[in-house]
């Protein structure tokens, strides 16, 4: 008996979701850093984010975008530089250093920001939204019922990686220890942004 399209659908969103990528990387170290409240407004900020994304795939803004190779690069660019920020403020969570507030939480604009640059985002939607075609017949309706299922398997997935982070910093592990966890963290998150740029360099 064949599997349904929508099972192969499921299963892919499942596994380009659960992937360790700059979006969930961030949402545990977050909350590694920062702890529940900041967590949850960064996962709010990525959520409206995410649907941005995908807003602009299924209506062609991002064909158009990244059919210009300059604007795709500069894209790129951004992404990896704000996911610097984004580490950088992670690893010295709790640090005292003047040119920069490092006690202040990513909010829920810090979010948006990182998923309307996160190339990752654009890809897994493409991918997602142009392929697997289980309502080919009525494309508005497929669409509607993609936006519920992706969603669906996004908030949990993202609230697991949230709460993972939430538990290292409710251990009341030594300073040191938590310091270490940070950077830890924050260098998951370069290794998200060298094999970005490693990959684009190639591509090229």
């Amino acid at each position: 008996m064949p599997v349904p399209v929508m099972t192969y659908f499921i299963f892919s969103v499942f596994l380009l979701l659960i992937t360790p990528g700059p979006g969930v990387l961030s949402t545990a170290g977050v909350g590694a850093a920062f702890g529940r409240r900041a967590g949850i407004r960064y996962l709010i900020g990525l959520f409206i984010g995410t649907n941005l994304v995908a807003l602009a795939v299924v209506s062609g803004v991002s064909v158009i975008v990244f059919s210009i190779p300059w604007l795709r690069q500069l894209l790129l660019l951004c992404s990896a530089l704000y996911l610097l920020l984004l580490a950088f403020r992670i690893a010295t969570s709790g640090s005292k250093i003047g040119f920069i507030d490092t006690q202040k939480d990513p909010g829920i604009v810090a979010g948006i920001i990182l998923q309307t640059i996160n190339p990752k985002a654009y890809v897994v939607n493409t991918t997602l939204f142009s392929g697997y075609a289980f309502m080919a017949d009525n494309l508005l309706l497929e669409t509607i019922v993609k936006f519920i299922i992706i969603n669906a398997i996004w908030i949990p997935i993202h609230l697991l990686w949230l709460t993972a982070g939430i538990k290292l910093k409710s251990l009341a592990l030594s300073a040191k220890t938590q310091r270490s966890i940070n950077v830890i963290m924050a260098s998951s998150m370069l290794a998200v942004v060298a094999l970005a740029l490693l990959s684009s360099s190639q591509s090229s």
